[in-house]
């Protein structure tokens, strides 16, 4: 029925079953991962189920691949990478040997980055394995809750993904993954959403993310994909701009 396709579409529901929690009162989406939420807490224990800060999600002791410790404070006041990955995913290694190259380049350019490795691999021994070839941090192995806390926060359904935070521990963009592919010199970092982008491969993937709008144009024509741009530019700032103010996701 019409109700159902509007409340599928209201939620980005692609795959089910699907359990979203929304406040009764303002009809805010409390939480997208309702399924991992009730396996990881069946007594209810953490109800409401609210999203909670980074700051606290992460909380603990974080690694480096020589051993040493730090903790998790130490990420304050620099953008971070949350960067959900596993050796046995072919399409995670290819973006890790990037990712390593961004990692140095934005270092090097001196702005504050830190990359937190949430593993999904199947053993200790792989995580060390695949963790040996990074230099950033990452949530201990052994730390089961807390890597699921941390994929329940973002509601990962796939890896690899890549989530930027702005230096308060806000959400920047989920595209991480397609950012870092589309800039490999890392000129656009912290990689703010642009309104209106161009189609790629690598960025159809925000095709599945909610309603879009794709405009065909004449690629042999420089002239006419800049007019096209031009065109569709005010509207989608306008309509970001509206959904920003409702604190909703466009």
């Amino acid at each position: 029925s019409l109700l159902q396709l509007k409340l599928w579409n209201k939620y980005r529901v692609s795959n089910i079953p699907s359990l979203i929690f929304i406040d009764a009162s303002t009809g805010k989406v409390v939480c997208r991962n309702g399924l991992l939420v009730i396996r990881d807490d069946p007594e209810g224990l953490e109800f409401p189920w609210g999203p909670k800060p980074f700051s606290e999600v992460v909380a603990g002791s974080l690694l480096r691949n020589n051993g040493q410790t730090l903790d998790s404070s130490a990420l304050e006041g620099s953008h971070v990478g949350v960067y959900f990955s596993a050796h046995w995913c072919p399409p995670c290694r290819s973006l890790t040997r990037v990712l390593v190259e961004s990692y140095r380049k934005i270092k090097e350019a001196g702005q504050k980055f830190e990359i937190l490795f949430v593993s999904a691999d199947r053993s200790e021994d792989s995580f060390k394995q695949y963790f040996s070839e990074m230099p950033w941090v990452a949530v201990p192995y052994a730390d089961e809750a807390r890597r699921s806390r941390l994929n329940r926060l973002y509601g990962i359904q796939g890896i690899p993904t890549l989530i930027v935070l702005d230096s308060k521990g806000d959400v920047i963009t989920r595209q991480g993954r397609v950012e870092v592919l589309n800039d490999i010199e890392c000129r656009e970092f912290p990689w703010h959403p642009k309104p209106v982008l161009e189609l790629t491969d690598s960025n159809a993937v925000q095709l599945n993310e909610g309603p879009c709008l794709v405009l065909f144009v004449d690629s042999e024509d420089d002239g006419e994909s800049e007019a096209a741009k031009q065109l569709i530019q005010p509207i989608a700032e306008k309509i970001i701009a509206k959904y920003k103010a409702k604190e909703e996701e466009a």
